[in-house]
């Protein structure tokens, strides 16, 4: 395909206008720049390569159908972001998944996740970034699918308890909950992982 324009020095911003009017080059750039962080982000909510290969692509065709209603207020990629997330929490809703509703109500009643140490910032020091972003993806494998994405959310996402509970569909308190287990569980396993580095 020919293209009569230069897309690759191009802003997200400027593709962003192009492709509002209908450009569908300035937009297969912007899936150029953006597919793997969307698959990425996909497919840490759901821990399956063929699911968040279709939800990446879902918000592809979603973002492009609303490319109009994007108005600037964030970035290109945060708006992005936001319609995946959507897209993996009403699949999660569809699937209904019987495991994380049972390690969640485990975890309301006390479970062993409680008595774990907070996370240690020194045992995180000297690593290297990309060996850390392995042990946190490491880690999070291990969580119900409940407990990864409240983290998602609200610690890599910045998202507050109010907006969480309203993407979950529940309560601020049990966001907090879910929240307080998922940070112990997820340091524990760092804990774990850091041991067995050393071993």
């Amino acid at each position: 395909m020919s293209r009569s324009k230069d897309y690759s020095s191009a802003s997200d911003d400027a593709l962003v206008r192009d492709a509002q009017g209908g450009d569908m080059a300035a937009f297969e750039e912007l899936v150029a720049r953006h597919r793997d962080k969307v698959y990425a982000r996909a497919y840490s909510m759901m821990r399956n390569e063929e699911e968040a290969l279709d939800l990446s692509q879902e918000a592809w065709v979603k973002s492009w159908q609303r490319i109009g209603q994007f108005h600037g207020e964030s970035s290109f990629a945060t708006w992005l972001t936001r319609i995946v997330i959507n897209l993996c929490l009403d699949a999660m809703r569809r699937q209904k998944r019987l495991h994380a509703e049972s390690v969640e109500q485990m975890s309301q009643e006390g479970g062993l996740e409680r008595h774990l140490p907070a996370v240690q910032v020194d045992m995180l020091e000297g690593l290297e970034r990309q060996e850390l972003r392995e042990r946190i993806d490491a880690g999070l494998s291990q969580l119900s699918d409940a407990h990864r994405t409240v983290l998602i959310l609200h610690e890599f996402e910045g998202l507050e308890y109010k907006e969480c509970a309203k993407r979950m569909g529940c309560s601020i308190g049990t966001i907090m909950s879910r929240l307080f287990y998922a940070r112990r569980r997820l340091a524990a396993l760092l804990v774990g992982l850091h041991q067995e580095r050393k071993a």
